[in-house]
């Protein structure tokens, strides 16, 4: 990381305009020699209690204490750390920062990674200016008004147009005295497959959205196509030294400060969402390049906003990126929420056909994600039939495992129980048998306070096998002698409970026996977690109870004398064979 030195700090906040700094967040007035007072930019207040010193170049709020210096304003309501404040401080009032005495490759690789950014930041000034100059770039420029896009929009996003032309980048970057190499690694350039040893311009006739880092720096683009032949769709710069297209967020440096003000901040999936939201006042809003949110986004967004609202297009591919969403933020201190979009539409689109209020407002009516997941799986799923309660529950098991009791939690599971016929003590009896179900050697008991042994183990596999497979299992329940085969009472009691209902073995719980439906819940929950199950694994797993029924015959036997021994083993032997044949078709099918 660069240090810079102590003198270059203190000529920073030497050439500092505090009120300057401080009036792009909120208006301010004179209140004496040395003090000016606002409304505090960091929380919602009527009466001004924000004051400023311009001289000593510090603030204070007497609502609610927050105080510091003008890097420490700049870190809060930017969302930066010291260094960033410090450079975007730099640059604005013109201050040449000093750096600290680096490691000689350090130092390259910092100097390289700078005339890389300089190259990328020609390049996007330049396709720019082609986007409102160019003849060839009018269809671009109705295009993007057809969507509602006015131009200081645009312009302030950079938002440009790469001629049809081969080399115009090519020739202006190398008069501009940058390499060949300096060109194909930053995307601008590619090398021809045709003609070996020439370069050309990797974007034509395409609309270029500049991506950049927190702090404004062009990293690279994301190239719209404007032909219909024109394949892909959307071509981004390649993974590089610069570019990644993991970490990037779309307008994140024009969002930071709102995000960091507004504790929040709005994902959308495309470019064109990102800059119908900021013309629309929700200043808050970046791209997340696609559906897939990655773990180094939201490490980035971390930085800038608790508050995650997810703002992704109403169809099967942005409902699982809410998930893959929940997934990465479940272990952090972060709040996920969801605007519910119509079906078929993003938010551009809504913005467009129905006006910025009507997105506005389901901003602000966004609900938390674990309210919008369960809905979605209470609509996807026939809860009027038993099955479709059952699987609806399979479904809900994980969210609901992990909800938080209070106002909201309780108000969820009321809807859910009602939704499944079920009682609230039900649902909840229900949630805690699958709880308890974690799917290892060592989960949790069949019954009483006492592990698992072997036996237990087997039959619980058994017995989540004919859940998963409910027309064989049904049979397989049939053909057996329960009592023979299980040995606790309590799966004793679930195993006739299932065979009466193998669709649906949540249905008609007795209202007073906890212990059961722990169990089958358990049991639902555990067959919930196998992908793909065929007949010979539920036939493998009754053959080993078979065998253990027989081991314990030949112990019971040789304690009593008893002379049936010899027919036992023989039994014994055929199960034995059966298993090998079953492992055999079983490995076969691997």
């Amino acid at each position: 990381m660069t240090r810079f030195t102590a003198d270059s700090r203190d000529r920073v906040r030497d050439a500092v305009d505090m009120l300057a700094v401080v009036s792009d967040h909120t208006e301010l007035r004179r209140a004496g020699v040395s003090e000016y007072v606002g409304r505090c930019p960091f929380h919602d207040e009527r009466t001004p209690s924000f004051g400023v010193n311009p001289i000593e170049k510090v603030y204070y709020c007497f609502g609610c204490q927050a105080s510091g210096d003008v890097f420490t304003f700049v870190m809060e309501t930017e969302g930066l750390d010291f260094t960033g404040a410090l450079e975007t401080l730099a640059t604005r009032f013109g201050v040449e920062l000093q750096t600290e005495q680096e490691d000689p490759r350090a130092a390259e690789r910092r100097q390289r990674r700078e005339r890389l950014q300089s190259l990328l930041g020609r390049a996007a000034a330049y396709y720019a200016r082609y986007l409102w100059e160019a003849r060839e770039a009018q269809p671009a420029r109705v295009y993007l008004e057809s969507r509602g896009l006015r131009e200081e929009t645009l312009r302030e996003f950079r938002v440009g147009y790469a001629p049809s032309a081969w080399d115009r980048i090519l020739t202006a970057s190398r008069g501009a005295g940058y390499s060949d190499d300096e060109l194909l690694t930053v995307g601008l350039s590619q090398r021809s497959q045709n003609r070996p040893g020439q370069i050309y311009d990797r974007f034509r006739e395409r609309i270029m959205f500049p991506s950049t880092d927190a702090r404004g720096n062009v990293v690279g683009f994301g190239a719209r196509a404007m032909r219909e032949n024109q394949r892909p769709k959307y071509l981004n710069t390649a993974d590089g030294e610069l570019y990644h297209k993991r970490r990037v967020l779309f307008g994140l440096d024009r969002a930071r400060a709102a995000a960091a003000k507004a504790g929040s901040v709005i994902l959308v999936e495309g470019y064109t969402d990102v800059l119908a939201l900021h013309q629309a006042g929700m200043s808050n809003a970046v791209g997340i390049m696609g559906t897939a949110l990655t773990e180094d986004q939201i490490v980035e967004l971390q930085k800038h906003a608790k508050v995650l609202i997810l703002c992704l297009d109403a169809d099967q591919a942005g409902q699982e990126a809410m998930l893959r969403a929940a997934k990465l933020t479940d272990d952090r201190n972060l709040e996920l929420r969801v605007v519910p979009l119509p079906r078929g539409s993003d938010p551009a689109e809504l913005i467009e056909r129905a006006g910025a209020d009507a997105l506005r407002e389901r901003v602000v009516a966004s609900e938390p994600f674990v309210a919008f997941h369960v809905d979605r799986i209470l609509e996807r799923n026939d809860t009027r039939s038993s099955e479709g309660r059952d699987e609806a529950f399979r479904q809900l098991l994980p969210a609901l495992k992990g909800l938080r009791r209070g106002l909201f939690g309780d108000a969820l599971l009321r809807r859910v129980a009602a939704r499944l016929e079920l009682t609230e003590a039900q649902l909840g009896t229900l949630i805690e048998g699958a709880a308890r179900q974690n799917g290892t050697a060592t989960r949790a008991r069949a019954d009483g306070d006492e592990p698992l042994d072997h036996g237990a183990r087997a039959e619980r596999m058994f017995l989540a096998l004919c859940v998963a497979l409910p027309d064989a299992g049904a049979r397989t329940l049939f053909e057996i002698d329960i009592d023979q085969l299980i040995t606790s009472e309590l799966l004793r009691r679930a195993a006739r409970h299932i065979a009466g209902r193998p669709h649906s073995p949540l249905a008609d719980l007795p209202p007073d026996d906890d212990q059961l439906a722990r169990t089958v819940a358990g049991l639902v929950a555990e067959a919930g977690q196998r992908a793909s199950i065929s007949p010979d694994e539920l036939q493998h797993a009754r053959l080993v109870l078979e065998r253990d029924r027989l081991d314990r015959a030949i112990r019971r036997a040789r304690a009593e004398g008893a002379t049936e021994i010899p027919e036992l083993a023989r039994e014994r032997e055929a199960v034995l064979e059966g298993i090998r044949q079953v492992v055999a078709r079983l490995e076969r099918a691997v």
